[in-house]
């Protein structure tokens, strides 16, 4: 058996010997062009922000709602997030710990705020 052994006297060839320079040129300044021209660039940019925009209001809350339905709302998110850190933070070691910790904290602050803004709602309605 005989394996093809090449000849050391022939230069080794190129895979782009046989396409033309010329069109590889060609073809290099076109994709520069798309991807460096600007105004292709805030098309996409333009795309992008619609596409943002429009996952952004997957969540929507009605125009006319009641502030206190609003705020009991958010209390209710509120504590569902403390809940959720505080089972976090027991599966946790060292930092992760005390980041989720963090967290919780700042969460139950804004408990705190929602409570106020309710128990001040209710003081305004009895008045």
């Amino acid at each position: 058996m005989s394996k093809a052994i090449p000849d050391p006297s022939e230069p080794p060839r190129s895979p782009h010997a046989i396409l033309d320079p010329k069109k590889l040129h060609a073809a290099a300044q076109k994709a520069l062009n798309h991807y460096l021209n600007q105004s292709n660039i805030k098309s996409s940019l333009a795309n992008e922000r619609t596409t943002e925009e429009r996952s952004m209001k997957m969540f929507t809350v009605v125009p006319d709602a009641k502030t206190e339905a609003l705020t009991i709302e958010t209390y209710e998110t509120f504590s569902s997030v403390s809940i959720l850190l505080l089972d976090l933070a027991e599966s946790l070691d060292d930092k992760q710990r005390h980041l989720a910790m963090a967290i919780y904290r700042m969460s139950e602050l804004g408990l705190m705020l929602v409570e106020r803004s309710l128990d001040n709602e209710q003081a305004i309605k009895v008045t």
